[in-house]
């Protein structure tokens, strides 16, 4: 479904509304992250009660650690073969490129920058200020809580997006998604092998 969000919004295909945002995400109290991001506008306009986090971060540091990350995960080349097995990453991965090829115009190590300041700027000018929460992951729970109208927990502010734990976290999935693939693969021709004996066995017969 969010391919076909994205196919509706950047290339006219189809529609896709409340009733699709409510298939896709009715189950769910909060959306985050990509491909999300590339539907503020649409989902405010869904969800005008909703409350809105706004997390923001120095530009120049974001794009650098996007460049290392997400954006290195756009051409692995290990990605990009397993998506050919994969039928997990034969979903993930083309959705991947096309959340990047419009959502940041088709060039991110050029105007990322700038789209990251105009999706801040939109944000803005969309979600009145009592459902605004602008927001930075240096100021941990506390502003955070009480936008939610939640108890502070008792335990450390998480840290599980660090570069080297994302990298490990990537080629760990790739490894996994192989191994899936392989073993589908070896289940398939095991099941074909085994129809294969069995129709040859029952025109053997049939010949008698």
């Amino acid at each position: 479904m969010w391919h076909d969000a994205l196919a509706a919004k950047y290339d006219g295909v189809g529609e896709f509304g409340r009733k699709e945002w409510d298939q896709l995400l009715g189950e769910c109290q909060a959306v985050c992250d990509w491909p999300a991001c590339a539907f503020a506008k649409e989902l405010i306009e869904a969800y005008p009660n909703a409350k809105v986090i706004l997390t923001t971060r120095e530009v120049d540091s974001w794009h650098a650690s996007v460049m290392k990350t997400v954006y290195w995960r756009v051409s692995d080349p290990e990605h990009s073969f397993v998506s050919n097995f994969s039928w997990a990453a034969s979903m993930y991965y083309p959705m991947l490129n096309k959340f990047f090829e419009t959502f940041f115009r088709g060039d991110f190590p050029n105007k990322g920058k700038q789209v990251y300041q105009d999706h801040v700027d939109e944000v803005r000018s969309l979600v009145p200020p009592e459902r605004l929460l602008e927001y930075k992951i240096s100021d941990g729970w506390g502003p955070l809580c009480e936008f939610l109208g939640e108890d502070v927990p008792d335990t450390a502010f998480p840290r599980g997006n660090d570069m080297a734990d994302f990298f490990k976290r990537c080629r760990t999935r790739n490894r996994h998604q192989m191994m899936n693939a392989a073993l589908q693969a070896v289940t398939m021709g095991g099941a074909l092998l085994a129809t294969g004996l069995a129709a040859t066995m029952a025109f053997k017969r049939f010949c008698r």
